[in-house]
């Protein structure tokens, strides 16, 4: 899941329980549609949807043998996406990047449970299960 990184909680208790709250998908959107969303998660969507294009939505591909075909959920502060299974390592890396690009967070909700927020173009451990949250040991730069 992709976030908006003002909107979120800057501890890992805190974000946990407004993650909990977002996924209860209870804002009355249509969780396909983009223009819900802020403009960096846009933005992150518009460059993800070139590798993983949505199944749904008002940019869904017609294209269903498509393997990269993905579930989007798009609500005000957080895009959560669904993967096929057989793409999770390549989906996972280019979810990170695009976020890295766009600014945006990214919490490994399928994975680790890592939670990382945008700090000058990387991303930065906010928040891991083990309880590390040491900035200088877990930071990823893309370019």
């Amino acid at each position: 899941m992709v976030f908006a990184p003002e909107a979120a909680p800057k501890d890992r208790e805190g974000f946990l329980a407004w993650y909990e709250q977002q996924v209860q998908w209870s804002e009355g959107l249509d969780y396909n549609d983009p223009s819900n969303t802020t403009e960096p998660l846009q933005n992150w969507f518009l460059a993800m949807i070139k590798a993983f294009p949505p199944m749904n939505g008002p940019l869904r591909s017609d294209d269903f043998d498509d393997a990269h075909l993905s579930d989007y959920a798009i609500g005000r502060h957080v895009i959560y996406t669904a993967f096929a299974w057989s793409l999770v390592e390549e989906a996972h890396v280019t979810t990170r990047e695009l976020a890295a690009k766009h600014g945006v967070g990214f919490f490994d909700a399928s994975g680790d449970g890592s939670i990382f927020i945008p700090e000058n173009g990387d991303l930065v451990l906010l928040g891991a299960p083990s309880g590390n949250t040491s900035k200088k040991k877990s930071k990823w730069k893309f370019w």
